[in-house]
């Protein structure tokens, strides 16, 4: 029994009692996947690298030029603006009246809306003192980059106003050059570049000190994904390819790249991209179904209406459907991956296990991921829509209105497509892992059906059961024999 297993460790079941076995098995299940065979590796590659040459003639044929919206001008319109650096020199507290800037009082329930008069008592609800006088506050902005570095204009404050200034902030102007000249600047927000700086790096720091090595190619594969998002999907759309081509493609560049990279060139890792891309291709046809069938026009908000007007060419349909895409993408990854990790580690642990049984025992870790991960899909998304969700609160409109208004049935469909996308992923990607572990050879050359162990490996394990099963026995003879 001894020389049997030793020769033959990696098939040694894990038995209760064994110092030996429960070692093995402890560095078999944190140690890197086992290789599959060649045969397995090259229907993988004959799957996946046609599609990584069909990305690649993708990008190359859309990869777009130079940026053409920057050299006809800027518009002047929402972001489209020249900007500058500024700073609050300091702020000091004035009447409203005396600056041309006294604010309207707001109307509260049960106030009569007749008291308007600018100078009147009923006026002075809204003031901060007697007299009926409205405090205002006035920062001095001085510019502080561009050829007007130095030059100081002031800023009125509101007593409403949701946005305040304190000395030495520093802030983001807005420059129009064709305005007079007291009008040129205006402030524009607030430069938070230190704050979010820091947020980064600690996110980076934290990656890094939990994931180590896995951790910086997480954050490789981050930078990556923003690069192929900006180099290339955002310039690709403005130049006028439609934003579903450009969105899968893109999309499909990213996992390829993120996926290789963060978990390695592996079988392991090619079922995932398999499982992911075959996801991708289900969130793309119901979206493609559901955003027409239901009439969805994707211009619901200022942003996209100003994108609309500056570049009529743009197709935003397709731009909805291009965001359900890439939204759905990074979510996927994580399925993914997780369900093809979770085949092969019970592959490991039981290598003699069926087809039938390896697949159930998935899809009950599959099932707990789906779960957690459809709600937070749903709050991801309810979060982002929460002012809006809030405005029809106060409308006090029903739930059908509300459900079917343009704006609210877009964030829905998106939301559900993407669901679906997320929980078929999980038995399409659990039975290709199962597929493949069951499917292939051992590297010694053993059964393809399941990867039994065969030969004097087979024999090591039953001697190993006979053995656990004759001590078993044993012990009950000396239990009887201590009875008599």
């Amino acid at each position: 029994m001894t020389a049997t297993q030793q020769d033959h460790p990696p098939e040694q079941p894990r038995v209760p009692g064994q110092a030996h076995s429960h070692g093995h098995s402890h560095a078999h299940a944190h140690g890197p996947a086992a290789p599959v065979s060649a045969r397995l590796r090259k229907v993988i590659a004959v799957v996946l690298i046609p599609f990584a040459v069909a990305v690649l003639a993708g990008l190359v044929a859309l990869w777009p030029g130079s940026p053409e919206h920057t050299t006809h001008g800027r518009s002047g319109l929402g972001f489209d603006q020249e900007t500058a650096a500024g700073r609050v020199v300091k702020v000091e507290e004035v009447d409203c009246a005396d600056v041309n800037a006294q604010p309207q009082a707001p109307t509260e329930p049960g106030q009569q809306g007749g008291g308007t008069a600018p100078g009147g008592g009923a006026g002075g609800a809204t003031g901060s003192g007697g007299g009926g006088k409205s405090v205002c506050e006035r920062a001095t902005i001085e510019v502080t980059s561009g050829k007007d570095k130095g030059r100081t204009f002031p800023e009125i404050v509101q007593p409403n106003a949701s946005r305040k200034f304190s000395a030495g902030q520093e802030l983001k102007l807005s420059y129009a050059p064709k305005a007079p000249k007291n009008l040129q600047y205006s402030v524009s927000d607030v430069d938070r570049s230190f704050p979010m700086a820091l947020l980064a790096g600690l996110f980076a720091l934290v990656v890094v000190a939990v994931g180590r090595l896995r951790g910086v190619f997480a954050l490789v594969a981050l930078a990556i994904s923003f690069g192929v998002l900006t180099l290339f999907i955002l310039p690709a759309i403005l130049q006028g390819s439609n934003p579903l081509v450009v969105a899968v493609i893109g999309g499909s560049a990213i996992m390829l790249l993120a996926l290789y990279m963060c978990h390695g060139l592996s079988a392991r890792t090619s079922v995932a991209v398999l499982g992911t891309l075959v996801s991708l291709l289900l969130i793309g046809v119901l979206g493609s179904l559901f955003i027409g069938w239901a009439a969805l026009t994707g211009n619901t908000d200022d942003q996209t209406g100003l994108v609309h007007g500056l570049y009529p060419d743009i197709e935003i349909k397709g731009l909805l459907l291009a965001g359900v895409i890439i939204g759905s993408l990074g979510v996927l990854d994580d399925v993914t991956v997780t369900q093809t990790s979770a085949v092969w580690e019970l592959r490991e642990a039981d290598p003699t296990t069926s087809r039938r049984k390896l697949y159930a025992a998935a899809m009950r870790i599959g099932r707990d991921h789906i779960a957690s991960v459809v709600n937070t899909l749903v709050l991801a998304y309810a979060g982002a829509s929460l002012p809006l969700l809030l405005l029809f609160s106060i409308a006090d409109s029903g739930v059908g209105t509300v459900a079917t208004s343009e704006i609210v049935a877009e964030e829905i469909v998106r939301t559900l497509v993407g669901s679906i996308g997320l929980v078929a992923s999980v038995p399409v990607t659990t039975a290709l892992a199962v597929l493949v572990v069951s499917a292939d050879h051992a590297p010694d050359g053993g059964g393809a059906n399941g990867g039994a162990p065969s030969g004097s490996a087979a024999s090591g394990n039953a001697v190993n059961k006979g053995a656990v099963s004759g001590g078993g026995r044993g012990r009950g003879r000396r239990r009887k024999a201590r009875a008599r």
